[in-house]
C-alpha cells in the first residue's frame, strides 16, 4: 500500500493468528467428519449437493473478515505532508561597492569589478531569505537597488554594474557607507549589514568615513570591509586612447588598511584583504557563514483514513456468512 501508514502498527501482529485459525478449522472439520465406505453416490445424487460443496466458504468469509479487522483496528491512513518555511529572524544586507576607475584594474581577472559581480551574484543567490540592496559609490553615492527581496531584481542590478562617467571618478568611502547605512536605518531585521568594498583611499565626497561608521554604530548596523587589490603594482587604467579604449599602465596598489579595520572593528564587523579571486570568493563565503538567518519550517500533516472502508466490508463480510449460515445451509452440517 504506496503512501500507506499505520496509526496502531503493534495490531498487525494479530495476523500471525490467521494461519493458525485456518489450520484449527482444517484439523477440526477433519476430527468431527465421519467416513463411510460404499460403492456408489449416484443415490445420493441430490440438488442440494452442489450448496454443501460450497459451504467452506463460509469459514473463508469468516477469514476475511477477521482479517480485514485486525487491519482496520490498525488504523491504515495516508499521509499527505506539505511544507512551507517562514524566516524567523532574517538579515536585511547592503553591498555597497566603490565604481571607480581604478577598479577596472586587472590584478583580478578579467578585471576588480568583473570579478567583484561574479562572486557578489553568487552571495545573493545563497541567501534566499534574506533582503538585499545595491550602492554604488565612486566620488558620490548612489542606491543602484533598494534593500529588496526579490532576488532576481538584485542579480540583475549587479549585472549592470559598470564603470560610466554617471559618478565623478574618486572614492567617497564616507559617501557610500552613509548611503547603505541611510537604507538600512529604519530595519526591522535581526541583523543589519553593509558589506563595504573598496580598492583605494578615501580621497572624495563630504562625509567623513568615520562620521558615517559613528552613524552606522548607532543604527545597529553591523559593517563588513574589503580591501581589493593586489600587494604591489597592479596593471591600471589611468587614461583614454585616441579611440576611447582605455589606456592601461602598473601602478601602486593603495589601499586604506588602517582605516578599513578601524569601521569594521567599531561596528562589530570585520575587515578582510582579497588579493585574487579565489580570496575575494572565500571572503563572500566566510561573510555567508558568519551571518546567518534562523529559519522555521512548517510541516502540515493531511491524514485520509482507510479503515472505514475495511471495516465496512468485514461487516458485510460477516452478515452474509450468517445470513447464509442461517438460512442456505441451516440443515447441513
Amino acid at each position: 500500500m504506496k503512501g500507506i501508514s499505520f496509526l496502531n502498527p503493534e495490531f498487525l501482529w494479530l495476523l500471525s493468528a490467521v494461519p493458525v485459525l485456518v489450520a484449527w478449522h482444517i484439523w477440526q472439520r477433519r476430527q468431527q467428519t465421519a467416513t463411510l465406505k460404499i460403492s456408489s453416490l449416484k443415490g445420493f445424487a441430490s440438488s442440494a449437493s452442489f450448496l454443501a460443496k460450497l459451504k467452506p466458504i463460509l469459514f473463508v468469509f469468516r477469514i476475511l473478515a477477521i482479517t480485514l479487522v485486525i487491519v482496520a483496528i490498525a488504523r491504515p491512513r495516508k499521509v499527505d505532508i506539505s511544507s512551507r518555511t517562514k524566516t524567523t529572524k532574517g538579515v536585511d544586507i547592503v553591498l555597497a561597492i566603490d565604481v571607480s576607475g581604478s577598479m577596472l584594474a586587472r590584478d583580478l581577472k578579467p578585471n576588480r569589478l568583473d570579478a567583484l559581480k561574479k562572486v557578489a551574484t553568487e552571495f545573493v543567490k545563497e541567501r534566499p531569505n534574506d533582503r538585499i540592496g545595491v550602492v554604488l559609490y565612486a566620488s558620490e553615492a548612489y542606491t543602484k537597488m533598494p534593500v529588496t527581496s526579490d532576488k532576481d531584481a538584485v542579480t540583475e542590478a549587479l549585472r549592470d554594474v559598470k564603470f560610466d562617467q554617471r559618478l565623478q571618478d574618486g572614492t567617497g568611502i564616507g559617501m557610500g557607507l552613509s548611503t547603505a547605512v541611510n537604507r538600512l536605518k529604519d530595519s526591522k531585521a535581526k541583523s543589519k549589514i553593509v558589506i563595504l568594498l573598496t580598492d583605494g583611499v578615501n580621497n572624495a565626497g563630504f562625509i567623513e568615513p568615520e562620521t558615517a561608521s559613528d552613524i552606522a554604530k548607532e543604527y545597529g548596523i553591523k559593517v563588513y570591509t574589503i580591501g581589493l587589490g593586489t600587494n604591489g603594482m597592479a596593471e591600471s587604467p589611468y587614461a583614454y586612447g585616441p579611440n576611447g579604449s582605455l589606456l592601461y599602465r602598473m601602478a601602486q596598489v593603495e589601499i586604506d588598511e588602517t582605516l578599513m579595520k578601524s569601521i569594521a572593528s567599531k561596528t562589530g564587523g570585520k575587515y578582510f584583504r582579497a588579493t585574487s579571486n579565489s580570496k575575494l570568493k572565500s571572503i563572500y563565503e566566510s561573510i555567508n557563514k558568519l551571518e546567518t538567518t534562523e529559519i522555521q519550517e512548517l510541516k502540515f500533516y493531511d491524514y485520509d483514513e482507510k479503515y472505514r472502508p475495511l471495516a465496512m466490508a468485514a461487516c458485510a463480510l460477516l452478515l452474509v456468512e450468517i445470513t447464509l449460515r442461517k438460512t442456505v445451509y441451516r440443515s447441513f452440517i
